[in-house]
């Protein structure tokens, strides 16, 4: 049975909710969002960095959220919720999936410093409003790929647990506008998902 190291409010949601989806039977060790549990002798035996999420299967143990939905969607999936490699929509498969990590990520984390992990008085406005102008830019791009479609690859895909993933956080913080009716439109159409739901709500 696969075994899922996780925490909530972190990229592990991803992959919970990617083993919703799918309805794979799953044991969850669920630890606290802080360095006592994810610094620990026993979790770096499984992270070298004390980080998570970290899947088990059988003999794998797999680090990284990218490379376990990647894992999981061919190991488990047969290959299913992504297009063939013989597709055109597989380049573009490809690049919103990685998206999220080299464009999003980033900014996002920047946002969360400095509006919710570190006190008031240690805050900078200055680096905030950049990550904030950063995100808004990623997000742009976003908007206008989904201009006329539900979802930014075709049907529903590993681009959404990825990518898709991201804009559910960055519209929590406040960064999907008004002026972004596609992504408005996206963000909610995932949030109803009741897997998603799921895996969110997970503590």
């Amino acid at each position: 049975m696969l075994k899922l190291h996780y925490a909530p409010n972190s990229r592990a949601e991803r992959v919970l909710w990617l083993l919703e989806e799918l309805e794979l039977p799953y044991e969850l060790n669920s630890m606290p969002f802080h360095p006592e549990a994810l610094k620990s002798d026993e979790h770096r035996k499984r992270h070298p960095l004390g980080r998570i999420p970290v899947l088990e299967d059988g003999d794998v143990s797999i680090y990284e959220s990218g490379a376990i939905i990647d894992y999981v969607l061919e190991k488990h999936k047969n290959g299913g919720l992504k297009p063939s490699v013989d597709s055109p929509e597989y380049p573009y498969y490809l690049q919103w999936f990685h998206f999220c990590e080299g464009m999003i990520a980033q900014p996002m984390n920047t946002i969360v410093v400095h509006t919710i992990l570190l006190p008031p008085e240690r805050r900078d406005e200055t680096v905030l409003g950049q990550a904030q102008r950063l995100a808004s830019k990623s997000l742009t791009a976003i908007e206008t790929a989904l201009d006329g479609k539900e979802y930014l690859v075709g049907d529903f895909s590993g681009v959404e647990f990825m990518t898709g993933h991201c804009c559910t956080k960055l519209s929590d913080l406040g960064c999907v506008t008004d002026e972004m009716p596609n992504l408005k439109a996206y963000v909610e159409r995932i949030k109803a998902r009741p897997a998603f739901q799921k895996a969110i709500s997970t503590t």
